[in-house]
């Protein structure tokens, strides 16, 4: 067990920015001028899924666009944005964790235990209090893409690229974890959108998704999907298609109808099509893609002889290449009234657009048919003179009311509160 408050560096991090964007730094790179009579050198083949295909040839715009690579190492606490990040009137935020590379999924234990996943690094983190600090410890470490975590009846699951595996009575043996058990292995491997989501239903089940294998493609029926299984891995199904790459989802507290955020296609312009939000209403739906974008635009690649109307259209729009990720609907009653039951949905931000959108973290109320009625900001800042300080990915509200909030960028997680200012724990 290794046990640590203050920032780690990490060579696996930077080790992994380096294998995740070489290639792409590459591919922008212009080719060197021909000789004298001789035909101009062909651009180097993009690998299989990478984000670049698709972008417009000779488009000076678009070539200056390509995924956003973080820091190499989590920012010390005295370095993170907090004083640059704004919340409504009566609301607070401060810094809960820090020191974790890549912080992504979150998940609480019955005992207050923090579960923080990451999806470039091989961790699983734990925030515990301890005396009255808050100290992480790294509960897992040499998996690959342990992205998407959920605990239920003191067990934590763990979703990498191609498996689930699990850790029984994990806060019992916070300071000698064994190694996860895999109970599922039959989740394709690509690295395009590879990185997984994990949830547990009303049903007591797991749901998983698989995302597309690149950005906009036709593919075989293991992807673009979500599935559900057991707790023990059995009985694995598909219930949702069309399904291009969500990283976010949460059953409404009254309908138990499972609500998910999913990524628009790159490339096909800077406006559209939007992030959707989704709703599953009955099991077996598809939700478009390939063939039809934000439930209005047919696909001018793979919607020839489709019509949107074949598909379940989502029940609201969440910006254009915005990166909704991590949703989940608030109970609790620390905030006002008019929060209950709302979605919290993280935007991780834009990359695939001149001027970025998202970096922030928004509040979306429903209409009495579930459908999307608003949405409005909770915090910004994240995004300063179209540059990151910061990139939230899952939001996970607290017993006492509050709302922890993660940051990939800096790897740290955030507390939102309401009401009269405290002082904040010591890190």
């Amino acid at each position: 067990m290794i046990s640590h408050s203050s920032t780690p560096r990490s060579l696996l991090l930077a080790g992994a920015f380096l294998s995740a964007f070489t290639l792409t730094a590459a591919a922008q790179q212009p080719a060197a001028p021909a000789a004298a009579g001789a035909s101009p050198a062909a651009a180097p083949a993009l690998p299989p899924g990478s984000p670049l295909i698709g972008r417009p040839a000779g488009n000076e715009a678009a070539a200056k666009l390509a995924p956003n690579a973080p820091p190499p190492i989590p920012a010390a606490p005295d370095k993170l944005p907090t004083a640059k990040l704004k919340v409504p009137a009566g609301f607070n935020i401060e810094v809960y964790a820090a020191g974790m590379a890549n912080a992504r999924s979150l998940a609480m234990g019955d005992k207050g235990t923090v579960f923080v996943g990451s999806r470039l690094v091989d961790k699983v983190y734990a925030i515990v209090n301890k005396d009255g600090k808050r100290e992480v410890k790294v509960l897992a470490s040499g998996l690959y893409r342990p992205n998407g975590i959920a605990f239920k009846d003191g067990t934590l699951y763990i979703t990498e690229l191609s498996k689930v595996s699990k850790i029984d009575k994990v806060e019992d043996v916070l300071d000698s974890p064994p190694k996860p058990t895999v109970i599922y292995d039959k989740l394709p491997k690509d690295e395009a959108h590879g990185w997984k989501f994990i949830g547990i239903g009303p049903d007591g089940k797991l749901y998983v998704p698989v995302g597309q294998p690149g950005n906009n493609v036709l593919h075989d029926d293991d992807h673009g999907q979500i599935r559900r299984m057991n707790l023990d891995g059995s009985g694995a199904e598909v219930i949702a298609r069309g399904v291009r790459n969500t990283v976010g989802f949460d059953w409404h507290p009254a309908t138990k109808q499972l609500y998910f955020t999913d990524n628009g296609r790159d490339w096909m312009s800077e406006d559209v099509p939007e992030d959707e939000l989704n709703r599953i209403a009955k099991g077996g739906e598809h939700f478009g893609a390939p063939f039809c974008l934000q439930g209005n635009i047919v696909d001018p690649e793979f919607g020839w002889g489709k019509s949107c109307s074949d598909f379940t259209a989502p029940v609201g729009l969440l910006g254009p290449h915005s990166a909704a990720l991590g949703m989940r609907f608030y109970t609790g009653s620390m905030f006002p009234k008019t929060y209950k039951n709302v979605a919290i949905i993280a935007r991780h931000g834009s990359w695939n657009r001149t001027k970025k959108v998202g970096g922030d973290v928004v509040v979306v109320k429903l209409n009495k048919d579930g459908t999307m009625k608003s949405m409005e900001p909770l915090i910004t800042g994240f995004l300063e003179d179209n540059k990151y300080i910061g990139r939230p990915v899952d939001v996970l509200p607290m017993k006492d009311g509050s709302l922890l909030v993660s940051d990939d960028w800096n790897g740290a997680v955030y507390r939102v509160t309401y009401g009269k200012q405290k002082v904040a724990d010591k890190q």
